[in-house]
């Protein structure tokens, strides 16, 4: 999720200043706080622990991960008909909905079959190095928008130079690790499918370097600066958002294997804790939002609002164990193909690949400034 903002994108007058998305704690924790407190704790965790420690790690990112992917199908394909059509939307973002929401998909189904049917695995396997490129670029983008969110909620805004090292800072970062991860050819293994690295050449590894590291150095001068511009205040929940996205889930991730089992839902949650609280705002524009259900039962939940949101949240949970389990089990089984060449699990391979990189297409879509959605409900 990448939020661009300026400092004229600010709540209506009217309405009051939200400080927070749920509060003090709970953004604390989900933006990002959470990875400064978790994953240095699991190098502690001792050796013949680590095989258990690692299947809650991965229950935990399921459960929490696949219905963070589900929420940004419901919320991009939600009266997509409109979007298509362009009402109330400038040409420029409708284009954006039609060739996110139908362009992108028709491509990525077409390379997908066409490589289970030739059984092609060379061909396959590539579609696993183009997902870890979108995803560290999706992560660092994501801690970008949270920062923005937080400095919009604190009245803390960054000028349109502050952003400019912000963004160059992120892709700096990001470049450099995903460039880690190809520095000789290498052979590895994702759901059953090989994929290769390649070799970049260490000229350019240490060009990236330099570039990261003078990129960091300007963030923190900046941040400094605009710290003692806003009287010893900054958006502190967004810099530990943007600092967790960069650092500790991109750059350094690989240092602790679990960690890579870990930070996929870490970045989840920091994805959720943004789509709940726009959800949220949405239901409540509705004409009978406050109004307490005559059910006791349903009485407890309060307004009504609320039972849509769960309802949300609960088909969000839904849509993730059919997409990610059931749809793809059932390909399997249902669907014949090479499993000596493509391996047992290539519905389960293509699914995840496919939902990571066009993941990426939809939040650059639905999060941009300019948005109508964006700009009536994000803030409210």
């Amino acid at each position: 999720m990448a939020v661009h903002l300026s400092a004229e994108d600010r709540a209506p007058a009217a309405t009051p200043p939200q400080r927070y998305l749920f509060g003090p704690l709970a953004d604390f924790l989900m933006l990002g706080g959470s990875a400064f407190l978790i994953l240095p704790a699991l190098f502690f965790v001792p050796l013949k622990y680590e095989g258990a420690v690692a299947a809650v790690m991965l229950f935990l990112a399921y459960l929490i991960n696949y219905p963070h992917f589900a929420h940004s199908y419901q919320l991009f394909y939600r009266n997509f008909g409109s979007k298509v059509r362009g009402d109330g939307y400038d040409k420029g973002l409708q284009v954006r909905y039609i060739f996110a929401g139908i362009a992108v998909p028709l491509l990525m189904g077409g390379f997908f079959a066409y490589g289970s049917i030739t059984a092609n695995a060379r061909l396959l396997g590539n579609a696993a190095n183009a997902m870890f490129f979108f995803v560290g670029w999706h992560y660092v983008k994501q801690g970008y928008g949270m920062l923005m969110v937080d400095a919009v909620l604190k009245r803390r805004f960054f000028t349109n130079p502050d952003k400019k090292i912000l963004l160059v800072n992120s892709y700096a970062v990001w470049l450099f690790a995903w460039l880690q991860t190809n520095t000789a050819v290498s052979q590895a293994k994702y759901y059953g499918l090989e994929y290769y690295t390649f070799a970049t050449p260490a000229w350019l590894n240490a060009i990236a370097l330099s570039a990261a590291a003078a990129s960091t150095a300007a963030t923190v001068v900046m941040l400094i600066n605009r710290w003692s511009k806003n009287g010893g205040s900054l958006p502190y929940n967004g810099v530990l958002a943007y600092s967790a996205s960069l650092y500790l889930w991109i750059l350094v991730v690989r240092i602790n294997p679990l960690w890579l089992l870990v930070v996929p839902a870490l970045h989840s949650l920091q994805y959720l804790a943004v789509v709940w609280r726009y959800q949220s705002n949405v239901e409540r524009d509705g004409p009978d939002a406050e109004r307490v259900p005559d059910s006791r039962i349903l009485s407890i939940l309060g307004p009504i609002y609320r039972m849509r949101v769960l309802g949300f949240v609960i088909a969000g949970g839904v849509l993730g164990g059919l997409g990610f389990w059931l749809v793809p089990a059932a390909l399997t089984a249902l669907i014949p193909y090479d499993k000596e060449v493509l391996g047992s699990s290539l519905f389960f391979f293509i699914v995840l690949i496919f939902s990571n990189v066009h993941h990426y297409f939809l939040d650059n879509v639905m999060w941009r400034r300019g948005n109508p959605e964006v700009s009536k409900y994000l803030f409210r």
